[in-house]
């Protein structure tokens, strides 16, 4: 049986990180992609990650074939296309300001995914999450079930944990759920959040649910003010569990931006179109499978059409720079 191949594009934090991850769990051959740094020819910096985390093999005992290169017809016949690739946030940067300079390499590594990889298919991972989603839809050319965004895991892998750090629990026994976009736009549903089938609002007041939520939503920024640049542990962690997802076939009910219509008024709120926005989708040998659908409250179906209406005016930025994404 052939083993699957994924391919990262990206061999920063967040991509070397996934391929960390990738080979621990011997999800496939991995293959580490980055451009070469102009001011130092003689490094290669994805063959180098590449060499060191493949003779981790040995000791934490893996086999995964781990290649680092500067050339994408390494990723031909890959299964899975990982996009970190991009620049990341710095103090004082919101996803949004990122959009003019990471527009621009996403579009060119998805042209590239469409030569050398057509059938694969793409996680994103780049930010602005929901926007650069769309870019390598547009830019592929590939089905809507072939492309979606890694957010949903990451913001309710956060949710979770504070929920658990306020509690004294374990974070195995929260279950919880978050919609919409990336970041300070995505949807809370404490409503829906429970601890081993106890709900939330039972062992929490309504103020400390919501700081737990308020926390999550500026996770990420909390973690750049303390580190000077973006998280990559748990995006990766959020990344390699939605691949091993779709190459084990699971059919894991994961949180990511993937393509909506019909579902959660998307289109009603955004002038009769589709998007990508955070939804609870099932992942599988397909990609995207299905989106699962809930009836929302009042409230809710409020801070998702805030959210599909930021999604929105970002695709619109997006756009302007790159008409012929549109």
């Amino acid at each position: 049986m052939r083993r699957a191949k994924i391919s990262i594009i990206g061999a920063g934090n967040i991509g070397g990180t996934c391929a960390h991850w990738a080979a621990a769990k011997e999800l496939g051959d991995i293959v580490l992609l980055d451009i070469q740094i102009k001011d130092k020819p003689e490094l290669h910096m994805p063959k180098g990650k590449a060499l060191d985390l493949a003779c981790c093999g040995p000791i934490e005992n893996f086999d995964s074939r781990i290649t680092g290169t500067f050339d994408y017809a390494d990723i031909a016949d890959s299964d899975i296309v990982v996009i970190t690739a991009g620049m990341p946030r710095k103090p004082g940067m919101s996803r949004d300001d990122l959009v003019q300079v990471n527009a621009g390499i996403v579009k060119n590594v998805s042209e590239n995914v469409k030569k050398y990889a057509p059938n694969s298919i793409v996680i994103v991972v780049s930010n602005p999450l929901d926007a650069m989603v769309y870019v390598a839809w547009k830019t592929t050319g590939f089905p809507t079930h072939r492309v979606m965004g890694q957010a949903g895991a990451l913001d309710v892998a956060r949710y979770k944990t504070f929920l658990a750090m306020e509690l004294g629990v374990s974070v195995e026994d929260i279950q919880g759920i978050l919609l919409g976009g990336h970041g300070d736009d995505m949807v809370p549903l404490p409503r829906l959040t429970s601890v081993n089938g106890i709900p939330i609002h039972d062992l929490l007041p309504a103020a400390k649910i919501q700081a737990c939520v308020d926390r999550a939503k500026v996770g990420g920024g909390e973690i750049v003010k303390l580190m000077g640049t973006s998280a990559f542990y748990a995006p990766a962690s959020g990344t390699i569990e939605m691949v091993e997802a779709i190459v084990r076939d699971k059919k894991r009910i994961i949180p990511c931006a993937a393509w909506c219509e019909d579902q959660f008024g998307v289109k009603a709120a955004n002038n009769g179109k589709g998007l990508f926005v955070g939804v609870p989708c099932v992942l599988g040998s397909k990609g995207v499978e299905k989106v699962l659908t809930f009836t929302m409250n009042a409230e809710e179906k409020k801070f998702m059409d805030e959210s599909i209406n930021h999604v929105k005016d970002l695709i619109a930025a997006t756009v302007k720079l790159f008409p012929d994404l549109a």
